[in-house]
């Protein structure tokens, strides 16, 4: 009987003040993507705002890597190339759309216009 008192006055502590205690692995994964997001937007921002009109497409390309979206397409006899890059968070969806990216324009790979996403106007044919 003594032993099971003994028992029950060390354990029950110990058990009781352990329950509080939780371990998380990874528990921050939300917030290190959030800040990767918002630093790739900046390098975005700091890299577009580096590139000067009548540069080569290749040349953006290389700084700024896989576009988050493309459009191609020919007006006249030209090859018009828009790629856009995420450089601002509007919504909180985890989802990029263009309203949330600058866009460079390229006709026949040549800057010729760099813009936000939602004021972006297609070329028409004449």
């Amino acid at each position: 009987m003594k032993k099971s008192l003994l028992a029950l006055f060390i354990v029950a502590p110990i058990t009781f003040g352990l329950t509080g205690c939780v371990i998380a692995i990874d528990g921050d994964k939300d917030e290190h993507s959030f800040q990767k997001k918002h630093s790739n937007e900046f390098e975005n921002r700091k890299n577009i705002e580096s590139l000067a009109l009548n540069s080569e497409y290749s040349q953006a390309s290389t700084l700024l890597g896989v576009a988050d979206f493309t459009e191609s397409y020919q007006v006249k006899g030209k090859e018009v190339k828009v790629i856009y890059y995420r450089t601002q968070r509007l919504h909180k969806d985890g989802v990029t759309s263009k309203d949330e990216c600058t866009y460079l324009q390229f006709e026949n790979n040549i800057l010729t216009e760099i813009g936000s996403g939602g004021s972006y106007q297609r070329i028409e044919a004449i």
